[in-house]
């Protein structure tokens, strides 16, 4: 595998050396690490939309409060 250098301000070093997990753990482990979390947490194209469908939802109030589920389901609220 090629290996490159880049170009960071130090600051961002510094914030790169405090996500280590481990002292002897490369950057390149740390910023893999990053991308992974990020392609985790993204959304997919369906989930996109049913965020959309979701909220027009709430917009045109076809939701019930909290409250009114919980009631309709025997659940008490605290």
């Amino acid at each position: 595998m090629g290996k490159t250098t880049i170009q960071i301000n130090l600051e961002t070093l510094e914030r790169l050396k405090a996500l280590k997990n481990m002292e002897r753990q490369s950057y390149d482990e740390v910023l893999n690490n990053l991308i992974d979390n990020c392609e985790e947490e993204s959304l997919s194209d369906e989930e996109i939309e049913d965020v959309k469908i979701a909220l027009e939802n709430v917009k045109r109030g076809k939701v019930k409060p909290i409250e009114q589920v919980a009631k309709e389901l025997g659940i008490i609220l605290r």
